[in-house]
């Protein structure tokens, strides 16, 4: 372990050479070894033509080896454009649809707790279990991801999440006990755990960069329209005897439809080139890229470089030295650090557990039973809404920019508070008012908000460690989710509805807003490989350039 820690060393000093030069410009620092990556000046245009016309011959050998039991196994028709821009949103948009499935089942859950309390006869702590043994299992589900990733892919994985889906939904949907429903609800987590790692790596090694966070960003809105869908189902058959079956068992008919999606589309590219299928790599990266553009031609080739590279130090490493790479080697630690702390600041703000019982939620605010159910609609719209915006400019406006969006849904936590501060007995229209847009602000701007929280894991790993990376932030994510949903009721009545919804979940948003400003990079329009230079950096550099950037009425 040693000599690859030292190895990683030596790449730091390669970037910035000493504190010294930390010290004297940070701009010259990053932006050289940017440009020079952007311009393609680290590769002569001999190596250029030379790497393009070796790849070229792979690739026709690959398909002269290529028979049609391969073609079988590969489980993949293949769609061609001359435009690429076609499959590249066809691969994300549809990939993103994952996030139906997520958003579905943890919000179907709000309107299904009603009916199956009584057929199962649930109590309080149970029915705290059911809602939180999802993220619980998810947590499962991350940690079985890195495996998964590596030995059948990530477009694989993600159709291998499906059939968790589909034995998880099944089971629910026929339970005649609560401990079915406890396994049924952590197996569909186990398939959120494998998709929501899965679905941001794929993406983000499969697209463009100048539409990275755009097409990642369509996740998060999935899950959001998941989560409509899901308050919209379980509206559908409230009045429906056994009602509660048809929810909970829902999520067939969209893991079914997503699995078959999937055949349609390749493997993650650099996936391919880090299993040294280098021909299968390049015939996949010109379907999605235009060659004739040089900067693509000369992605792939430093694509293919740095993998050779990491090939080089993989061969003396085990599978557990790779996993302490996360943590020993400076550059990891600092991408670990970072997207953890973000994953955690979109959870710990309590949206999960504000979703999961948005129909008691209701109910406390004076609606009945039933209309809460269908006012759990007003929440989970808005948290659709506020997605749209963040697919359209995140891109335009950048990462740091869009942070900034913990600042809206701070003020819809604190109009939250207020709302229950208010009678609800002699003043029932100014507490619906001032709650409703607070639940209204809250949802919409962590709707924008929360896009980045798959954005950042997902362009923050190198590719050697991207999978664990991401492995550890989903588990982190779904950790938190299972924490503040179990706790909910707990935590609501140590310390009030207000004291939760404001202090707790209020004082994250705040915590959050400043680590933001000093700590967080600006990756927009940057490829993965270049995106390694902004960690190389030492922390205190990064900070010391943000705030520089601060005092000059600058956010990134």
């Amino acid at each position: 372990m040693q000599a690859a820690s030292d190895s990683s060393l030596q790449v730091d000093e390669k970037v910035i050479t000493s504190d010294q030069k930390h010290e004297v410009d940070v701009h010259e620092a990053v932006g050289k070894d940017l440009d020079e990556f952007e311009d393609g000046a680290s590769i002569t245009e001999s190596e250029l033509s030379g790497r393009i016309q070796s790849l070229e011959e792979e690739a026709h050998q690959t398909i002269k080896r290529r028979g049609w039991f391969d073609r079988i196994i590969a489980l993949e028709y293949e769609l061609n454009f001359e435009n690429k821009k076609y499959i590249t949103w066809i691969l994300g948009g549809f990939a993103a649809a994952a996030g139906l499935l997520s958003g579905l089942d943890q919000s179907i859950i709000s309107g299904a707790i009603i009916g199956m309390r009584d057929s199962l006869n649930l109590d309080s702590n149970q029915q705290s279990l059911v809602s939180s043994l999802m993220p619980l299992g998810a947590v499962a589900g991350s940690l079985m991801m890195p495996v998964m990733n590596k030995y059948f892919g990530r477009r694989m994985s993600i159709i291998i999440s499906c059939l968790w889906y589909t034995l998880g939904a099944g089971l629910c949907a026929g339970s005649h006990t609560y401990q079915m429903m406890y396994a049924g609800r952590f197996l569909l987590g186990i398939g959120i755990g494998i998709e929501g790692g899965c679905v941001g790596i794929y993406i983000s090694e499969s697209v463009p960069p100048n539409v990275r966070g755009n097409i990642v960003s369509m996740y998060q809105f999935n899950i959001a329209l998941g989560e409509v869908l899901g308050y919209a189902v379980a509206a559908i058959f409230y009045d429906t005897v056994g009602g509660w079956r048809y929810m909970v068992g829902s999520s067939i008919v969209f893991s079914t439809i997503l699995a078959i999606g999937m055949f349609f589309l390749p493997e993650s590219p650099r996936y391919l080139v880090h299993k040294n299928r280098i021909g299968e790599a390049w015939m996949v990266w010109k379907r999605l890229r235009d060659i004739s553009i040089r900067a693509n031609r000369v992605e792939f080739v430093e694509m293919q470089r740095n993998a050779e590279k990491e090939e080089k130090q993989a061969a003396e490493e085990t599978m557990w030295q790779r996993w302490l790479e996360l943590v020993l080697i400076p550059r990891n630690r600092r991408a670990l650090v970072y997207a953890s702390i973000m994953v955690g600041l979109g959870q710990l703000t309590g949206v999960n557990a504000v979703m999961y019982n948005m129909a008691n939620l209701m109910n406390k605010i004076g609606f009945d039973e039933r209309r809460s159910v269908f006012m759990s609609l007003v929440g989970g719209g808005s948290l659709l809404v506020g997605t749209i915006p963040a697919i359209l400019y995140m891109d335009r406006f950048g990462r740091r920019v869009w942070a900034q969006n913990i600042i809206g849904f701070f003020i819809g936590l604190l109009l939250v508070g207020i709302g229950y501060q208010i009678n609800v007995d002699t003043n029932k229209a100014a507490a619906l008012g001032v709650y409703m847009t607070g639940i209204i602000l809250y949802m919409g701007f962590f709707g924008s908000y929360a896009c980045l929280t798959w954005v950042l894991p997902s362009e923050s790993f190198d590719i050697r460690t991207r999978s664990q990376g991401m492995a550890i932030c989903s588990m982190f994510l779904y950790l938190w989710s299972f924490i503040v949903t179990f706790n909910f009721n707990r935590m609501k009545d140590a310390m009030t509805y207000t004291g939760l919804t404001l202090g707790f979940y209020g004082g994250i948003a705040v915590i959050g807003f400043f680590y933001q400003l000093v700590f967080m990079p600006e990756t927009k329009d940057k490829t993965l490989e270049q995106i390694n230079t902004f960690f190389s950096m030492k922390t205190r550099v990064l900070a010391r350039h943000n705030l520089d950037n601060l005092r000059h009425g600058r956010l990134s």
